[in-house]
């Protein structure tokens, strides 16, 4: 049985077994609705409509295990099919700067809880590079939860240069809803609307004198939401890639996302800047929007930096999307080879040292 790869992030999850060119075949939310006792018996007792959610996950890291091992029990037994008493071995994507309890406790969970028979783990920013075929770089991670900025050099995280900020697409997310508030007042709009109209209209302006351009049209389309209240979305649409560059636009005193990935660097020996800046990888849904490549590269060529961050193109042969799930695709890579090269923690290994093993085994 291959090895099931699972890349759990705070909006969704995505698992598969090993499969490196292909998309990860489940990619489902990561919250959960908790089941609500009504008082009634029955078939009909626990109404999931009115359940309230759960987050297993917050800001890239475990915050919930109870309502992760439901996540996981889900996946595992109903999603790839696994089979109880017959369990397989699984590599887990780390989140940059994980603390150590979490992925002791991940692999107490995955041993005691699941009897796996092999865990590795592996931190998302080697693997994202694994899957554009580098093994040193940088990948600017922006998630649901959290901006991650990864400088690797040979497969290894310089962590004292990387850098975690925590924004990402939830408050991107919120930011569109205050805009579009002041511009259709009086319309109560839900999350889920906000960031339907985000993935639909969201874009990044060529530059910073394009983005004041947009805010002073007067342009606008009509979108209808679900509930069929028609809204009305213009200027709005290029505040949410223009915050990356422009924090202040979400009242942080900070550096643009370029300059921050200059500044990360500049903290690394000099004989690898070139490597690392010429090597630089976008992961995150929000790195796919219209034009904010683009814009990337633009603002690269106005850096601080005497060498230019230059982005790596995804092989040909890699599937669509794949920002959206590089360190997946790259923990199916690696997990081509630690598990038939025996450089997992297995379960003797466990038994005989306890979860502390997963230091010392899981780079």
């Amino acid at each position: 049985m291959e090895a099931a790869v699972i890349d759990a992030g705070s909006k969704f999850l995505k698992a598969g077994t090993a499969v490196p060119d292909q998309a990860p075949p489940m990619i489902i939310p990561s919250q959960m609705k908790q089941m609500v006792d009504d008082g009634s018996s029955g078939a009909d007792s626990g109404l999931l409509e009115e359940a309230p959610s759960v987050d297993p996950i917050v800001r890239g890291f475990i915050r919930d295990w109870d309502a992760m091992e439901d996540l996981l029990h889900y996946v595992l037994y109903t999603g790839l099919d696994w089979e109880e008493g017959n369990e397989g071995q699984v590599l887990f994507t780390d989140p940059l700067s994980t603390p150590k309890a979490v992925r002791e406790q991940l692999v107490q969970l995955m041993f005691e809880t699941f009897n796996v028979s092999g865990f590795y783990a592996s931190e998302q920013a080697v693997l994202s590079l694994y899957a554009v075929g580098r093994i040193s770089g940088c990948t600017v991670d922006i998630g649901h939860g959290k901006i991650d900025i990864a400088p690797v050099i040979e497969g290894a995280v310089q962590h004292i240069a990387s850098r975690r900020f925590e924004i990402g697409g939830i408050d991107l997310t919120n930011l569109l809803a205050k805009e579009l508030e002041k511009s259709n007042p009086n319309m109560n709009l839900k999350e889920s609307d906000v960031e339907m109209i985000k993935v639909k209209y969201a874009s990044c302006a060529e530059d910073d004198v394009a983005y004041e351009k947009t805010q002073q049209s007067s342009e606008t389309e009509q979108f209808t939401l679900p509930d069929g209240k028609v809204i009305r979305v213009g200027k709005e649409r290029y505040t949410v890639g223009e915050a990356l560059f422009q924090p202040s636009i979400l009242g942080l005193e900070a550096h643009g996302i370029v300059e921050q990935l200059v500044r990360s660097i500049s903290t690394v020996s000099s004989e690898n800047h070139r490597q690392l800046l010429e090597n630089t990888v976008l992961c995150g849904g929000i790195t796919a929007m219209p034009g904010f490549e683009d814009r990337f590269q633009k603002e690269a060529s106005l850096s601080s930096s005497a060498i230019r961050p230059s982005l790596v193109k995804p092989p040909e042969y890699m599937p669509e999307k794949l920002t959206e799930y590089s360190a997946w695709v790259g923990g199916a890579i690696l997990a081509k080879v630690v598990f038939p090269q025996n450089q997992h923690v297995t379960k003797g290994d466990y038994d005989e040292t306890g979860p502390s093993i997963v230091h010392r085994k899981c780079f």
